[in-house]
């Protein structure tokens, strides 16, 4: 079979993952086998992977292959999340620019219809994605959060919570997104800094009859247009500048309502005027206020954002249309003192990053999460779930635990989980998930109300409220509690997913696990890094700085972006992407093919080990043998710490440099010459080998070259192929190859600067004290330099070129003419190094501070760099009075 010019990915994906597909491989079932699961954190049914999914997805990949591969019987169930706020907002705006209809002009079931034709028709786009990555999820078990059994699990939940008093029902002041229209939890605002305006207003005072005094109050605000809504002026009691003010009452300006002074140490005195407006519908602070001295509260806003009739003035106005009218009035009627200059901190929805969130009195339905919060932090303290990396993350994660809000679960919307709370005409509820349930209920409190008669309450729950249930209900373990599937898969090993959901979801997870399965719900969890572009930016769609994963594996191949997604990616830490990785992903995939057609151009050429060359190369095959078992190893021991992006250089840097740079040049047969057949089956076995360690990485690939190498069985498949336990590597047989690579790469060196040509032998003169070493080199080192005699000396040998390496020296003869000047020079310029190195390692040694607080292996290691540098320097000196 002829191999192209360069690795084609396109076809070879296409091909592998439909096998892969056919054969059941990504399928599982409950067996012996110890489980190894992982599921998919489900991204939203509304759009496209980006690069942050794309390396989480990667992530898993690896994960779920290398586990498969090692005898888990490995798990992966994929899925995506309905999402309430982005899917409700893309159908509303589809519907409204497709089709001409208004989401008001609709009832709820005839909405829902037309958000599961979107889901049915958007859904499968992201799977697609998953697939061109070269995922290798259980298909058979994707789950979607609005499934009937998982509709079920999240009603189940909600009703025992509300039994148990977990969840409750109130008015309290909630963040509002007017653009969604409807209310948010608090992990749900971000908050930016931002360059605004501090108003300063008069307020006229009165006496307690409602006669004005003549004197005002001034009092600084960020946001004019809830003037309004004021209530009450509030100064602290111990300022002296307002005690004369007790009793006394101010009136609002433009509406000229009468609200009271009210004294209260809340307010700073020393901040701003030491008046603070009270304004109880709009803040939280003033809310509380409001509460404590029984103020009334005015809401000038309605559920868009735009001003209410409470308002009384600029009624139906947008909020930011009417704060530049109210300031401009207030300037007309002489009230506005003054315009300052403020930076501020504002919230933003997170659903609708442009749309600033307001704050609002509204009942809506609560989870109380200090109780939940407790054992899951303990489970993370106390190790049960490992967070990777910890260092960074767990800091974090117990100051949001203990600090923790009760949540706000409901949502103004349609597109959800219909909250199975049932309302009789008078406002009385029951919480039961149907309406005959809850008239049952209503009867057990000797009301008698039919079922037809009670209205469901339109609300919907927070998406994160059906996720929070993920490991479990997408083996059914709520809905059909103590099932095999739920037995078997669940706690799951390990989660990985974004650091910004780390209280959305992993928290609220592990409460939930906790509460329903007393078990945590993972073991591991794995907080991949903030994928931005190469200037610091976050991707984003309105930056447009996020390229498309699709047109990425069309241009490079999906191995490729893996590899460029993978290679700049230490868990944890953000990430700068750039095309230039998934290049260097390419170049690497072309490398290791153009490695494939090298080995096989061998195949027809072997011969018995007698084979002249056979000597020359057993070195370089014990050398690649302990090589390869030492990075095998050592990439074990990187899964198991999680520090995938490590493992992917070593094993490039085995196959790029060790493989292909230097183990197959030094066995490769000369020119038209055989290769002993030992020595081929070796080098096939070591590429097997190679092969299966980088397949979690690049599975298309491998795969190929898998195949490629030599007949296979039907059944026999790289991604099915067990690792075993790799035998400890030789010591000295890996120094010696070390040893071997530098003196090649020196003698090298010195030929080109020499400008003696690679086709001109040498004659190569060693001077050592170990003749042993470098005999069972003899053979390689002279095929390598094109050496055609070596021998060895105790002293220098004239009018040859001198190379030092280590503590050994090499003279190259030669023909050719030799300019001593060149070689005077490289001499001098690397005595002049090393001396510089040695007063830097010597002036650390002297540190008293440095020998008595580093390890002792540290200080260890520099005294044994001293001692090198110093022979070095010996020999380089010995050498140039050769000279």
């Amino acid at each position: 079979m002829e191999l192209s010019k360069n690795y084609l990915p396109a076809s070879v994906e296409e091909k592998w993952y439909q096998q892969w597909m056919d054969k059941g491989y990504f399928r599982s079932k409950p067996d012996g086998r110890q489980p190894f699961t992982v599921v998919i954190p489900p991204p939203n049914v509304t759009g496209v992977l980006h690069l942050g999914h794309t390396l989480n997805e990667t992530v898993q990949d690896i994960l779920v292959r290398r586990a498969r591969m090692s005898g888990f019987n490995a798990c992966w169930v994929p899925g995506s999340d309905h999402a309430s706020i982005a899917t409700e907002a893309k159908v509303v705006n589809m519907l409204k620019q497709e089709k001409g209809i208004e989401k008001s002009q609709l009832t709820r079931e005839e909405f829902l219809k037309h958000a599961f034709e979107w889901k049915d028709k958007y859904g499968d786009i992201i799977y697609h994605q998953i697939k061109k990555l070269g995922c290798s999820c259980d298909w058979d078990r994707v789950t979607f959060t609005m499934d009937d059994h998982y509709y079920k699990a999240v009603i189940t939940v909600f009703i025992d919570l509300y039994k148990k008093g977990v969840i409750y029902r109130g008015a309290r002041m909630i963040n509002w997104d007017p653009k969604a229209k409807t209310a948010l939890s608090d992990e749900e605002v971000e908050y930016k800094d931002i360059q605004g305006k501090l108003y300063h207003v008069k307020y006229a005072i009165t006496d307690a009859a409602g006669t004005p005094t003549g004197e005002f109050i001034t009092i600084a605000t960020q946001r004019p247009e809830t003037i309004m809504g004021d209530t009450a002026i509030c100064v602290n009691p111990e300022d002296e500048r307002y005690t004369h003010l007790k009793g006394h009452f101010a009136t609002v300006p433009l509406v000229n309502r009468r609200i009271p002074v009210i004294f209260d140490t809340y307010v700073d005195k020393e901040f701003g005027t030491g008046a603070l407006k009270v304004t109880p519908a709009h803040d939280i602070n003033d809310y509380n206020l409001g509460l404590k001295h029984h103020l009334e509260i005015v809401d000038t806003l309605n559920d868009d954002g735009t001003l209410s009739a409470a308002a009384i003035v600029f009624v139906g106005e947008d909020r930011f249309v009417a704060r530049k009218k109210v300031v401009a009035a207030l300037a007309e009627t002489g009230l506005l003192v003054k315009e300052q200059e403020y930076t501020t901190r504002v919230g933003y929805s997170q659903r609708n990053p442009t749309t600033v969130v307001e704050p609002r009195i509204s009942t809506q339905w609560f989870v109380k999460m200090a109780e939940m919060a407790k054992p899951a932090l303990d489970a993370v303290v106390n190790g049960d779930v490992r967070i990777h990396p910890g260092d960074r993350f767990l800091a974090t994660y117990k100051y949001w635990m203990e600090n923790v809000k009760d949540w706000c679960i409901s949502r103004q919307l349609w597109w959800g989980q219909q909250i199975p709370a049932w309302y009789a005409p008078d406002g009385t509820f029951e919480v039961a998930a149907t309406a005959a349930e809850a008239a049952a209920q209503f009867a057990a409190r000797n009301i008698t109300i039919s079922a037809a008669a009670l209205k469901q309450d339109e609300d919907c729950l927070d998406t994160w409220f059906s996720s929070w249930l993920w490991p479990m209900e997408v083996f059914n373990g709520i809905s059909q509690p103590g099932n095999e599937d739920i037995n078997y898969y669940y706690p799951t090993s390990v989660l990985v997913t974004g650091q910004d959901i780390i209280f959305f979801w992993v928290a609220r997870m592990i409460m939930a696990g906790l509460e329903y399965k007393d078990v945590k719900p993972f073991s591991d969890v794995y907080f991949t890094g903030m994928v931005r572009d190469k200037q610091g930016r976050k991707m984003s769609k309105q930056l447009g700085n996020s390229p498309d994963l699709l047109e990425l594996i069309h241009s490079f191949g999906a191995d490729a972006v893996r590899f460029g997604i993978m290679i700049s990616s230490p868990a944890g830490n953000d990430l700068l992407y750039d095309d230039a990785s998934c290049e260097q992903g390419r170049n690497f995939c072309n490398k290791i093919w153009n490695a494939l057609k090298l080995v096989k151009m061998w195949e027809q050429r072997q011969e018995d080990d007698t084979a002249a060359d056979a000597a020359v190369s057993n070195f370089a095959v014990k050398w690649f043998e302990s090589r390869l078992n030492e990075v095998q190893a050592e990439v074990a021991a990187l899964h198991k710490d999680f520090r995938l992006s490590e493992g992917l250089k070593a094993i490039y840097i085995l196959i790029w440099d060790d493989f292909c740079s230097w183990y197959l040049e030094w066995v490769k047969p000369g020119f038209e010459q055989p290769i002993a057949a030992s020595v081929y089956r070796k080098t096939v076995y070591f590429f097997e080998q190679l092969m299966q360690l980088l397949h979690p990485y690049m599975p298309f690939i491998t795969e190929e070259i898998y195949q490629l190498l030599t007949a296979r069985a039907a059944d026999d498949s790289l991604m099915m192929k067990q690792f075993t336990t790799p035998e400890a590597p030789v010591h000295a047989t890996l120094l010696e190859g070390t040893l071997a690579k530098e003196i090649i790469t020196g003698i090298r060196d010195a030929r080109n600067k020499n400008q003696i040509k690679p086709k001109d032998p040498i004659v190569l003169h060693v001077e050592t004290k170990h003749d042993n070493t470098f005999k069972q080199l003899e053979g390689m080192l002279a095929k390598q330099v094109n050496a055609s005699a070596i021998h060895y000396v105790q002293e220098p040998v004239p009018g040859c070129i001198t190379v030092v390496i280590g503590k050994d020296k090499f003279y190259l003869g030669t023909e050719i003419e030799l300019d001593t000047t060149t070689q005077k020079a490289t001499l001098l310029k690397d005595l002049e190094y090393l001396k510089g190195f040695l007063v830097s390692v010597e002036k650390k040694l002297s540190n008293e501070g440095f020998v008595q607080k580093a390890k002792p292996e540290a200080v260890e290691a520099e005294r044994k760099k001293k001692a090198d540098a110093e022979a070095k320097i010996s020999v380089i000196e010995e050498s140039l009075k050769s000279l």
